[in-house]
């Protein structure tokens, strides 16, 4: 039997999190690591008290029809990447990598291409995280440089991302 690579490894830890979300949509979790230690975990869900979207049972956004990519502001939860953030100390997150999975909430399929949205991005760099890296497949994952997203500003074309 193969050894696991280490970044399928943390992706699988990523996916395992996806697990606690409470979207309607998609599940996304998240994972900071640092020297072979994962400093923080985070899940799409409802900021803390608040009711999520499985106790609801609906999404404002789903409802209205929004695409992805819109409309954040409507939405009732806080992103893996930003509650990975949160949960961290900014020293642990110099220099560190994010892995992210994201899982459709209806047929349980991975959900490639994924990317953060806008305004994780900006979390992401002011977090200090140096690398993010995104599972598309079961065993197929993108790496994505930060100072990629600093270099090329995508805020400045309208571009969005999940």
């Amino acid at each position: 039997m193969d050894r696991v690579s280490k970044h399928n490894y943390y992706l699988d830890i990523a996916e395992t999190v996806s697990e606690r979300s409470t979207c309607l949509r998609k599940h996304y979790g998240a994972i900071i690591v640092k020297n072979d230690s994962i400093i923080s975990t985070g899940y799409n869900g409802a900021p803390r008290g608040r009711k999520n979207c499985d106790d609801i049972g609906s999404c404002m956004r789903e409802t209205l029809g929004i695409p992805r990519g819109e409309r954040y502001e409507l939405c009732r939860s806080v992103h893996a990447e930003a509650n990975a953030i949160i949960a961290a100390p900014r020293e642990q997150m110099l220099g560190a990598t994010l892995y992210m999975v994201g899982v459709d909430s209806k047929s349980g399929e991975l959900v490639p291409g994924t990317s953060s949205c806008m305004m994780c991005k900006r979390q992401v760099i002011n977090a200090g995280i140096e690398r993010v890296i995104v599972r598309d497949t079961a065993t197929d994952f993108r790496i994505i440089e930060v100072k990629d997203w600093i270099e090329n500003d995508d805020s400045l074309s309208g571009v969005f991302g999940y």
